[in-house]
């Protein structure tokens, strides 16, 4: 499906045209910079590869060097392939006019990470609960994981303390609330994942 990379710029809120209060988020998208086409006959299914975010050419390697030499332009620092876009040529730009005000759309981002985090803030468990009778420092606390003599293991997706957040993560069917072109940015109403100043992609 088409689509476009972004930024994530941050959250605020507008009003409808009831008055209600609207959340939104703000998202600086494109220009992106069409830096691959790619066909059925020579990769074996058709794509278009866009470039977004300047990158320094003393970071760039060679071989990426040559590639967005290939499309006369800077090197990007992100680059994502979308499908469905048509009639597109190397060095077309995409901007935010392939959205309307009003379409739904799907957001991809990295949302924030949290480092490791005990089950209460990762699973949402209650902790044993009572403060007395001997609980000293039991209250968050995961309690008992069912394993005994038998089966003598812990199953595989127990629900435990790990690393939380800064996963791949899906924000589905969001409406554009409003399209500024001539500044290239798109607000969507809702949140999106990912920290101020993180990368996203929209699709529609």
């Amino acid at each position: 499906m088409p689509g476009i990379i972004g930024r994530k710029v941050g959250m605020t809120s507008i009003y409808s045209a009831e008055g209600k209060s609207l959340p939104c988020t703000v998202i600086e998208a494109g220009p992106c910079v069409v830096t691959q086409v790619k066909s059925q006959d020579r990769d074996g299914y058709e794509a278009v590869q866009l470039g977004f975010g300047d990158r320094k050419e003393k970071n760039t390697p060679n071989a990426l060097k040559g590639h967005f030499k290939k499309a006369n332009t800077t090197p990007k620092s992100k680059l994502v392939e979308f499908k469905g876009f048509e009639n597109l040529s190397l060095g077309d730009l995409v901007n935010v006019d392939i959205f309307e005000e009003g379409e739904f759309v799907s957001v991809v981002g990295t949302s924030k990470g949290k480092g490791f985090q005990g089950v209460v803030k990762r699973h949402g468990f209650a902790g044993v609960g009572q403060a007395t009778h001997g609980q000293h420092n039991r209250l968050r606390a995961p309690g008992s994981i069912g394993a005994c003599s038998y089966p003598a293991r812990v199953f595989k997706g127990m629900r435990m303390g790990g690393h939380m957040g800064d996963e791949r993560v899906v924000m589905e069917n969001l409406v554009i609330l409003k399209i500024l072109a001539d500044k290239n940015l798109i607000v969507v109403k809702g949140s999106i994942p990912g920290s101020k100043g993180s990368t996203v992609t929209i699709l529609k």
